[in-house]
């Protein structure tokens, strides 16, 4: 497990200024209580991440690295594998009338994750329990293989097909054919209090923008069911709520036209410069055909 920062502490909550640099920890470094720990790097956890690391909460997440038949390793700037990165070519998502390499939307989307806040680890959580049985307030520890045990006040279950680690929390998983899925409400609730799953393993279909508009549902339920006052993740145009007399809501931003050029210029840039050429990865292969081409 690594770490890198830079731009902003770790400790520092909100949004950072400027393009983000990277925020991963090292294994054996002191952890304290977080507010929120994501279990899986995917679509809908970094969705989630997303929202909650922008809203103030201080995020984190936790996924496991490539598989061995993937293209890329696991001491890039990565954060994970997500499922996705399978995928030939991404061609169902808003906003891409041509489709898009999946590989290199994903490294946009932890980007724009680590932009927000939230901080990376490889590593897999082994088990989740409360830190005391009898009050859920106090959060839960999750356990990592080979790793420092995770303190998190809330916890995001996004680590399809793996959930054998909430087993000791009794959140209600249902088994269907070889998969496990987690029962939960609309706002992605478990049937314990301050547990939350996200995306596929919450049941949502096969689809990378359901997984990304469900872990942002969820990361939105986990902003409202902590103390962060909020209203809406929206950046406006100036005098949007202060040219009617109202106070800038909690969550929201004005900007001026200066600023939304800037803005617009540093999204423009941050784009050419990520296509400007090809990735240089390729999808990862399914895990049963990989493992049959090596006998």
């Amino acid at each position: 497990m690594f770490a890198a920062t830079e731009g902003r502490t770790e400790s520092s909550p909100g949004r950072p200024s400027g393009r983000g640099g990277k925020f991963y920890r090292r294994a054996g470094e002191r952890r304290g209580m977080r507010d929120v720990c994501i279990v899986g790097g995917g679509v809908s956890g970094l969705a989630a991440s997303i929202f909650t690391a922008r809203a103030g909460l201080d995020t984190f997440v936790i996924s496991e690295g490539p598989r061995p038949s993937s293209s890329r390793t696991q001491s890039g700037d990565d954060g994970g594998e997500s499922i996705l990165a399978r995928n030939a070519s991404l061609e169902n998502y808003p906003g891409f009338p041509d489709g898009v390499d999946a590989r290199q939307y994903l490294r946009l989307v932890r980007e724009q994750a680590q932009n927000a806040g939230a901080t990376f680890e490889l590593g897999r959580v082994a088990r989740a329990e409360p830190v005391a049985e009898s009050d859920l307030e106090q959060g839960f520890v999750l356990e990592t293989e080979g790793g420092d045990p995770l303190e998190a006040r809330r916890v995001i279950a996004a680590s399809w097909p793996d959930s054998d680690y909430l087993e000791p929390l009794d959140v209600g998983r249902v088994q269907r054919g070889s998969k496990h899925f987690v029962s939960v409400d609309d706002g992605g609730r478990t049937a314990v209090n301050g547990v939350y799953a996200a995306g596929r393993i919450a049941g949502e279909p096969h689809q990378a923008i359901v997984a990304a508009g469900h872990g942002a549902k969820v990361g939105l339920a986990v902003i409202h069911d902590s103390d962060v006052s909020f209203y809406h993740d929206w950046v406006t145009p100036e005098g949007y709520f202060t040219g009617r007399g109202r106070e800038v809501p909690p969550g929201c931003e004005e900007i001026d036209e200066e600023e939304r050029k800037r803005r617009d210029e540093r999204a423009r840039e941050t784009i050419l410069e990520a296509f400007a050429e090809p990735l240089d990865e390729e999808p990862t292969m399914h895990p049963s055909v990989a493992d049959s081409s090596d006998e």
